[in-house]
């Protein structure tokens, strides 16, 4: 190790020896001392991140219904957060699900994701009338675990025991990371509910990065620790108005740099590297603005060059199938009996028109039965990296 990575250690908090001989992290208050470090690197990421993240959020104005952009977001953050997590559900396991025609062989790891989504929502509902707060995370944690794997661990509840992060049944003195013990928690925790709350001059985004770094060394919860932590992220520039819309979505990211992701928040609470962590953190930012941001000027594409293909296509029935391809950004995999719903024709048609489609390959049957048959959206998925029809 570099002589100077030694400079920082104490910076972030320090290790202390409990009774049963592990050592558990206690961390210092927010913001760091000696204050962040803002070097010409750090400065030119802040500024790339921050002029991404404007982009974006002018970029959602162009749509025409942002929301149909929210709505997939909101998925596939859930779906790639709780990836890291260890479940194996996908974006179309979600989708399926939520059109009840899941498949059995996922439906173990889905009811998870959805929880995210609704954790999601509620806490965006709650923005309004409540600021980001100790009570929000709560909240939000008790629908994240409702009814679904750790709901035997105190969902909506602070730990009152120790948790540690290690391979699965080791013990605590082989752990490569101990969080603080429950009552030091608790003085941790109020201490960053201060630190979102002062109004001392900060850039937003370093203020951010910060709050999930030290979210995350706090530990509170017995699990889901990893998702609410993300979560944060998206409610604090929600709530700082950086985002009008809950648009970025580091979990992508996070995922595909997992290791690294680790590495800096240990190298944190090691030697405190804040310096180090904001820069990764500020790069994942601007990747995933830029990436979302072309994504949303492809949605604009898609719709567009899809509603001519209908008009010039369709003949008499171009009413019926337009109305459809609006419904098919919000509910982007669908049976024949919701087409007849949603066009309000029958049964008969509904499965003509669908078939109309797939002729155009923008459906495609995705379950391989022949009754009760779901199709999917496969061009808007594929917007998202979602594959899962040929």
């Amino acid at each position: 190790m570099p002589a100077s990575d030694n400079k920082g250690i104490g910076r972030a908090g320090q290790y202390v020896t409990q009774a049963q001989s592990y050592k558990a992290f206690i961390p210092k208050s927010l913001p760091p001392v000696p204050p962040v470090q803002m070097d010409a690197e750090l400065q030119l990421l802040l500024s790339d991140a921050d002029r991404a993240l404007g982009r974006l959020d002018g970029v959602t104005e162009t749509l025409p219904n942002p929301d149909l952009f929210v709505f997939m977001y909101v998925r596939k953050e859930a779906v790639l957060s709780s990836q890291i997590e260890g479940t194996q559900a996908s974006l179309m396991d979600v989708l399926e699900f939520e059109a009840k025609a899941q498949r059995a062989d996922h439906l173990k790891d889905v009811p998870e994701v959805v929880n995210y989504v609704a954790a999601m929502n509620q806490g965006l509902k709650r923005l309004e009338t409540l600021p980001v707060s100790l009570r929000l995370v709560r909240e939000i944690h008790e629908v994240l675990l409702r009814g679904v794997r750790g709901s035997e661990r105190s969902p909506g509840e602070f730990r009152t025991r120790q948790n540690w992060i290690g391979e699965n049944d080791s013990p605590i003195q082989r752990a490569s990371f101990v969080p603080p013990p429950p009552d030091v928690m608790l003085d941790a925790l109020a201490s960053l509910e201060r630190f979102l709350h002062d109004d001392s001059p900060m850039p937003p985004l370093v203020t951010v990065g910060l709050a999930h770094a030290q979210f995350e060394t706090i530990h509170p919860f017995l699990d889901g620790n990893g998702r609410i932590g993300r979560l944060l992220i998206t409610f604090l520039l929600c709530e700082k108005k950086i985002l009008r819309r809950p648009l970025l979505y580091l979990s992508h990211y996070l995922k595909a740099r997992r290791s690294e992701y680790y590495d800096r928040l240990q190298a944190v609470r090691d030697r405190g590297d804040w310096e180090g962590w904001l820069k990764f953190f500020f790069q994942g930012v601007a990747s995933v603005s830029l990436e979302a941001t072309q994504t949303a000027r492809k949605i604009v594409d898609l719709r567009e060059s899809h509603r001519e293909l209908l008009t010039s296509k369709m003949g008499r029935g171009a009413g019926s199938a337009l109305a459809l391809l609006e419904t098919l950004y919000f509910r982007p995999v669908v049976s024949v009996k919701q087409v007849a719903a949603i066009t309000k024709i029958s049964f008969p048609n509904a499965n003509a028109l669908v078939e109309s489609l797939e002729k155009l390959r923008l459906l495609f049957e995705t379950t391989g039965r022949r009754r009760n048959r779901v199709f999917a959206y496969q061009p808007y998925l594929d917007l998202f990296g979602e594959n899962d029809a040929s």
